[in-house]
């Protein structure tokens, strides 16, 4: 049976409007992706990694083209409908008032709950899955405010996996971990992939973690982007670049 895409770029052109002015990324992509992918997404600050990823969230308007999601465009999914397609981890920090790490874990499973969000025992038996495969359980009760920087991210990662989509976009999320919850972290896409059969694109700097547990690149540079796979990494020169030659 053919192997259908989960996403696809179809002659897609990102990018963000200012002050009336639209302001073109990325030009011109075509892509697919499929379950099971691990794919690193890299290229140097302000090349539009992050643009991408919001644009395939939803969160930006694609320029031109279109983005289809199991074969239908992004554009036609109301929002609850995409919440149950894409979990996203930003970089950027949430707040609230007297908001705890297992509320915002909770949010996660809002797109299954009823029209009072009332979380039945079949909710809180996945939400707590998500706090303990991430290691908060014994943080779940804390302030938001008053969590570490890691512990924070680790907080925004269960929520995602709390909203049980196939499709996983990481922006940065090793950025605020140390040397072992990175490798943890990476792990833990790699299972993901591999056993659940979800599709994660994760961006970041680590390159050394990017080659050691995704299974292919999205290399993005000024002038193009290219998927290539992990083991051609070390021979593309635009990874080469943006890895300053050190790898």
């Amino acid at each position: 049976m053919e192997n259908k895409p989960c996403i696809e770029f179809k002659n897609i052109t990102l990018g963000y409007k200012k002050t009336g002015e639209t302001i073109s990324i990325l030009k011109n992509i075509n892509l697919s992706f499929f379950e099971g992918d691990l794919i690193g997404i890299v290229g140097l600050n302000g090349v539009g990694k992050s643009t991408l990823i919001k644009s395939l969230s939803g969160l930006l308007p694609v320029l031109k083209g279109e983005i289809l999601i199991d074969e239908k465009p992004i554009s036609n999914y109301n929002l609850n409908e995409l919440a149950k397609k894409i979990a996203i981890v930003l970089t950027e920090k949430i707040g609230g008032f007297n908001l705890t790490a297992f509320d915002v874990v909770s949010a996660g499973q809002m797109p299954y709950t009823n029209s009072f969000n009332k979380l039945s025992s079949h909710n809180l038996e996945i939400i707590d899955a998500a706090i303990s495969t991430c290691g908060i359980a014994e943080h779940q009760n804390k302030l938001l405010y008053e969590l570490s920087d890691g512990l924070f991210q680790k907080t925004i990662i269960a929520k995602a996996l709390a909203q049980q989509t196939p499709i996983m976009l990481l922006d940065e999320p090793s950025a605020f971990l140390d040397f072992a919850s990175k490798h943890e972290l990476f792990l833990l896409l790699k299972k993901l992939t591999e056993e659940q059969k979800k599709c994660v694109l994760v961006s970041s700097h680590d390159l050394d973690l990017i080659l050691k547990y995704c299974t292919k690149l999205l290399v993005i540079s000024t002038t193009k982007v290219e998927l290539i796979s992990s083991s051609e990494a070390k021979t593309n020169a635009t990874f080469k670049e943006i890895g300053g030659r050190f790898i």
